[in-house]
């Protein structure tokens, strides 16, 4: 009789491992873990007989994988409430941000915010994600635009994944705008971000991936190249902030770098998409930011689609263009304002995310060898978590079988 730690019976499964039911749905099913790993998920009828320490009776309930924020900027410093009256008043995002608003009022909040003040903002940000049954979150610097600060919000980011029951993949976006003391010289800062700033990062081992925002506002295909190849060098694997305001070939050019993810992508076109459906690169869809600008272009969906290219769904919790801190509501916008199904989304925030983190090894689907990290839930059906507007559901999580 194989021993385990816990047991969850009576339960029915979206298992979300793809080529199966749709959801991959197990009607009465079992998980077992030991040592915070799954060792067996499959039909209850199936199952060996355990010797458990703990036997949970699910009572029919549903039960995912731990949501995945695979997209967020959750340590920073201040709010930009005022950019949002400005906005709803007639400035556009372009114009706010050139006039140095946006991006650049948060890097001066954050740059004079304590490490212990900007963890205890991103905590209470990060709660709200754990009450409906977030285990994975991505978060990206990029508030710092200098090395110190850069550095301040990563070691944040990584006191979070050690103090908080929560996995956290870091990524650094030192090349998110060009700071007030480069204006008109953003080749010289992006010396800095892939020169110094990046062996700074890399050195103190702070960083998953490097990231960067290739936009008219920002940085240019060219400048995004030299970045990529910098962080090639330090073995460092790559996302993109492409194809949000415009079309510059950004989500192309990080798929000829083996990009884990192209994030935005309202502007995408088909030569984009094909190339990161060759590379294997997630598309991050971001319905909050697209909800909060009130934007008229919606990511090309059906065109990815007809690709094959893996879709991720994801907050982007941020002052600025998506202060949102509810992945049940992204669900939600990604069916309602991108006509996404309930699988799909659901897929987005489990499996075809962590795939975006690089995490597909470890997390995102309910199967054996994987973290023990689940959602349990009062819904008659899966599609109930992005059907509801302003509920929360979640009867239990259990992250690394805890």
């Amino acid at each position: 009789m194989p021993a385990c730690g816990k047991i969850w019976t009576h339960a029915r499964l979206a298992t979300m491992a793809p080529g199966q039911t749709p959801y991959g749905a197990i009607e009465d099913g079992l998980v077992a873990e030991q040592g915070g790993r799954i060792l067996w998920a499959g039909p209850r009828r199936e199952a060996p007989s355990f010797s458990a320490a703990e036997t949970i009776d699910c009572e029919g309930r549903w039960i995912t994988p731990g949501l995945i924020d695979c997209h967020t900027h959750l340590v920073h410093g201040g709010d930009r409430a005022h950019e949002f009256e400005l906005r709803l008043g007639g400035a556009s995002y372009e114009e706010i941000a050139r006039a140095g608003g946006g991006i650049l009022s948060t890097v001066r909040a954050t740059r004079a915010a304590s490490e212990d003040a900007l963890f205890a903002s991103a905590d209470r940000r990060l709660a709200d994600l754990i009450a409906e049954g977030v285990t994975t979150i991505e978060i990206k610097s990029g508030y710092g635009l200098e090395t110190d600060s850069e550095a301040k919000q990563l070691r944040v980011a990584c006191r979070i994944c050690r103090e908080r029951p929560v996995r956290v993949a870091t990524s650094f976006l030192g090349a998110h705008a060009i700071p007030p003391d480069y204006k008109d010289r953003s080749d010289d800062y992006l010396d800095l971000v892939a020169g110094p700033m990046l062996d700074a990062i890399a050195e103190q081992k702070l960083a998953d991936a490097v990231d960067v925002f290739c936009e008219t506002i920002a940085f240019s295909p060219a400048q995004t190249e030299r970045l990529f190849k910098a962080a090639r060098l330090k073995n460092l694997p790559v996302k993109i902030h492409a194809e949000q305001l415009s079309n510059l070939g950004g989500a192309a050019l990080a798929a000829s770098y083996g990009a884990l993810s192209a994030d935005h992508l309202e502007y995408l076109d088909a030569d984009g998409a094909a190339a990161m459906a060759k590379a294997g690169v997630v598309a991050t869809l971001l319905p909050g930011a697209y909800y909060f600008l009130r934007e008229a272009k919606a990511p090309p969906v059906d065109l990815l689609r007809a690709r094959g290219v893996p879709i991720a769904i994801a907050t982007d919790c941020n002052p600025g263009t998506s202060p949102m801190t509810s992945i049940l509501l992204a669900m939600n916008m990604g069916c309602t304002l991108f006509r996404l199904t309930p699988e799909e989304t659901l897929a987005g925030v489990t499996r075809h995310a962590a795939r975006a983190l690089g995490l597909a090894h470890r997390v995102g689907t309910i199967e054996a060898g994987k973290s023990c990290d689940l959602a349990i839930w009062d819904v008659e059906r899966p599609a109930e978590l992005s059907y509801r507007i302003g509920a929360n559901p979640l009867f239990s999580r259990v992250w690394r079988g805890q």
